[in-house]
C-alpha cells in the first residue's frame, strides 16, 4: 500500500489554512503535494471507512459497459487517436504511438502519475468520512501561467506507471474507503484510464469515477466518455477568448468549447445527485476561480450557467487565486483578489437565481 491518506479537514479549513500560512510566511503559495513514490513512505495506520461504501443500490455508470465489453472498445477507440493525437481541442496531430510528446508534453503512450491519495480538500459532497480518492496527472494541454501545481502541468512531475498499475490505485483507493476515483488532469491519459478502468472493474471497483476536468474538452471526446463517467468536475476559467489566449498558451477557443462542454456534461450526467450523508454519486459540479482585475469575466460566467443550466447546478466560486509560476509577468494578475471582487461575483450567481452555489470563507481576503 504506497498511497497517501491526508490529515482529515474540510474544503473551508484546507482554503483557509493554507492561505493564512502563505500569508504568514509571505509565500505566494504552497502545494500539499505529495507524490506516488514519496506517499509509500506514509503508508497510513488507521482505517478512514468501510471500502467502496457508496450506497447499497448504487452501480457505477461504467460497469454495464464493463460488462458488454464497450468499456474496452472506447479505450480502443481513444487509444487509435494518439496516433495523430486528436484528444484535447488542441489536435496537435503528434503521433504519441510512436514516441512523440504532443502540445501537452506527455511523453508519447507513456502514462505518468504525479500522485495519488484520499483529498479532503475537494468539496464536501465528494470527501465525505472516507476522502475523495485522487489521481493526479502529470503534464496539461491547457499550460496556464499561473498555475499553482506548475511542477506537475507543465514540468511532467511524477512517475511512469502501466495500465494495471493505474488500475491498482484505483482499487487500493476502493480499499481505503474512498468515495469516489477522483482524476485530475485526465484528458491527455484518457485512453489509459479507461483501460485501467476496465481492468479494476473486473477486480470489483464499484465506485464512481469523477472527470476533474479544466473544461475544456472535445465533444468527440466526451462522446466516448458517456455512461463511464458518474461526476463531471469542469473548471470554467475564462469568458474572454483573449483572456484565454493570453493566460493559457493561446487556447483562444476555450470559452465556446468549454461552454458546449458542459452542456453535454450536463446532459450526461445532470444536476448533483446525492446519496447516504450526503455523498456524491453522480452529476455536474462547475468550478469557477475568480481572478483579479476581472480577468475570468467571472459575472458573465454565472449569467451564463443561469441562463443555460437548471438553476440548481452545483456551483463552486473559488476565492483563493494566489500568483504562481509566470503569474508575476502579468501586472493584471499579480496579486490576489479582494473580498470585494468575490463577494460581487456572489452577489450576481445570487441575482441570476443559481441555488446550489459553494460559497468559500474568505477572511483573508
Amino acid at each position: 500500500m504506497d498511497d497517501l491518506l491526508l490529515k482529515k479537514f474540510t474544503r473551508r479549513d484546507f482554503l483557509g489554512n493554507t492561505a493564512k500560512l502563505c500569508f504568514l510566511v509571505g509565500m505566494s503559495s504552497i502545494s500539499l503535494y505529495c507524490t506516488e513514490t514519496e506517499s509509500s513512505n506514509n503508508e497510513p495506520k488507521t482505517e478512514v471507512g468501510k471500502p467502496g461504501k457508496t450506497g447499497s443500490d448504487f452501480e457505477p455508470a461504467y460497469l454495464k459497459l464493463h460488462k458488454t465489453g464497450e468499456l474496452q472498445k472506447r479505450s480502443e477507440k481513444l487509444w487509435a487517436m494518439m496516433e495523430s493525437c486528436q484528444l484535447c481541442p488542441r489536435k496537435c496531430g503528434d503521433n504519441r504511438l510512436n514516441g512523440m510528446s504532443g502540445f501537452c508534453r506527455a511523453p508519447g503512450a507513456r502514462l505518468i502519475v504525479s500522485a495519488y491519495h484520499a483529498h479532503f480538500g475537494e468539496e464536501r459532497p465528494l470527501v465525505g468520512k472516507g476522502g475523495s480518492g485522487t489521481i493526479f496527472f502529470s503534464h496539461c494541454s491547457l499550460r496556464c501561467v499561473f498555475c499553482q501545481n506548475w511542477t506537475v502541468s507543465h514540468l511532467g512531475r511524477g512517475s511512469e506507471k502501466n495500465i494495471n498499475g493505474l488500475a491498482g490505485m484505483m482499487l487500493r483507493l476502493q480499499e481505503k474507503g474512498c468515495h469516489n476515483i477522483n482524476l485530475v488532469t485526465p484528458t491527455h491519459y484518457s485512453p489509459h484510464i479507461l483501460k485501467a478502468l476496465d481492468v479494476a472493474a473486473g477486480q470489483g471497483l464499484r465506485l464512481p469515477v469523477a472527470y476533474n476536468t479544466c473544461g475544456w474538452e472535445r465533444l468527440e471526446v466526451l462522446a466516448l466518455l458517456d455512461e463511464i463517467v458518474d461526476i463531471y468536475l469542469p473548471d470554467f476559467k475564462y469568458w474572454d477568448s483573449a483572456m484565454a489566449a493570453k493566460f493559457s498558451a493561446g487556447a483562444e477557443s476555450y470559452p465556446e468549447i468549454t461552454r458546449e462542454a458542459i452542456l453535454e456534461m450536463n446532459r450526461q450526467v445532470g444536476v448533483v445527485k446525492f446519496a447516504r450523508q450526503g455523498i456524491m454519486q453522480r452529476g455536474l459540479i462547475i468550478r469557477h476561480l475568480v481572478m483579479p482585475n476581472n480577468t475570468g469575466g467571472s459575472e458573465k460566467i454565472m449569467e451564463w450557467i443561469a441562463e443555460n443550466l437548471p438553476k440548481d447546478t452545483y456551483v463552486n466560486i473559488m476565492p483563493q487565486y494566489t500568483p504562481a509560476h509566470k503569474a508575476y509577468d502579468y501586472p493584471e494578475i499579480s496579486r490576489r483578489i479582494t473580498g470585494k471582487e468575490y463577494k460581487k461575483v456572489v452577489q450576481r450567481a445570487k441575482d441570476m437565481g443559481l441555488t446550489n452555489l459553494d460559497i468559500q470563507d474568505y477572511w483573508w481576503l
